[in-house]
């Protein structure tokens, strides 16, 4: 029930803003290093936060980058293994701190509430709700906050999905339309913001003066996984492809096809088969036994030149074509 609620309040209208920032809050994998942080990344959209997966130690990343607390509202698990999962109690705790009361959404595997419940024993009085939405199926789409979020099942050693997720933009307005429509002068404005307005008993809908929706902005986050159609699929047009790369060293190809985890050539040729090139790829959590991901770039550039090594507080803020 709460994701109709929470979508229906975010189709309402108000505010639209043009940009999405994304940080890369960590980009280690297995285990942290002295000077690498576990797997998180966050993105900032209208006033609300979502963060994707929360290493150990995610919560001293996000001060280190200046990032919010409070306002996270959506947090995305990959899977349950614990350099995902680890940062999670201290994080809630910390956001509890700082004053929250409205209810956070953890949206994990299916069986998402019983390890959450099990990492709450040791944060049992947290000032808001913890509500956790399962994703049961291989492509599932979830709408919250502004943000729309499609899960992918990829292939790991465990349950484990891949996230998308997307801003849409609405089409520009149509004088002509609206008046082709018969829509009343003084509701134009209000269906530029909203679905639906109501003028002297009528229902107007904001089909009626829009013209086509523009393309929006897109980011794509996969980890954990062997190469899979999927995630070239989902990589497709998006302005920022951020995929694990484990393992530099192309002599550990043996090492992440056992794993379940891929190289930086792997994931480059994930990029370059989009049918949309990505716009920018960035690789990210990496073996403790790579302590210089650099060292390795050339090899993935070779194969898709946009590719660049992800580091943490990494951020970029993406805006909507043409502003």
């Amino acid at each position: 029930m709460l994701y109709y609620i929470v979508m229906d309040i975010m189709l309402k209208g108000g505010v639209v803003f043009s940009m999405l920032d994304v940080t890369l809050v960590g980009c280690g994998g297995t285990i942290p290093l002295k000077k690498r942080w576990l797997t998180a990344c966050m993105m900032r959209y209208n006033g609300k936060c979502l963060l994707i997966d929360c290493g150990e130690g995610t919560q001293i990343a996000m001060k280190e980058a200046s990032l919010p607390f409070k306002p996270l509202s959506v947090i995305c698990l990959t899977h349950f293994h614990a350099d995902h999962i680890s940062g999670l109690p201290g994080l809630l705790l910390s956001m509890g701190g700082e004053g929250r009361t409205d209810p956070v959404v953890i949206i994990g595997p299916g069986n998402v509430q019983k390890y959450i419940s099990s990492l709450l024993i040791i944060a049992p009085e947290l000032p808001f709700e913890v509500i956790c939405v399962p994703i049961n199926e291989k492509v599932e789409t979830f709408v919250f906050d502004g943000f729309y979020i499609t899960a992918f099942h990829v292939n790991h050693t465990i349950t484990c999905y891949g996230y998308t997720i997307e801003i849409p933009r609405a089409g520009k307005f149509d004088p002509e339309r609206a008046r082709r429509n018969s829509v009343p002068l003084r509701v134009w404005n209000k269906l530029q913001k909203n679905l639906t307005a109501e003028y002297e008993g009528v229902i107007y809908t904001q089909d009626m003066v829009m013209g086509p929706p523009r393309r929006g902005i897109k980011v794509t986050y996969c980890t954990d996984t062997r190469p899979m159609p999927i995630i070239t699929d989902q990589a497709s047009g998006s302005d920022l492809f951020i995929c694990e790369g484990m393992y530099g060293d192309e002599d550990k190809a043996g090492r992440a096809r056992e794993s379940r985890h891929m190289t930086f050539s792997e994931a480059a040729n994930l990029a370059a088969a989009a049918p949309i090139k990505p716009r920018r790829m960035w690789l990210t959590h990496y073996s403790p036994s790579m302590p210089d991901p650099e060292a390795y770039i050339g090899e993935a550039k070779a194969i898709f030149p946009d590719a660049i090594c992800g580091r943490d507080g990494m951020s970029v803020t993406i805006r909507f074509d043409n502003e």
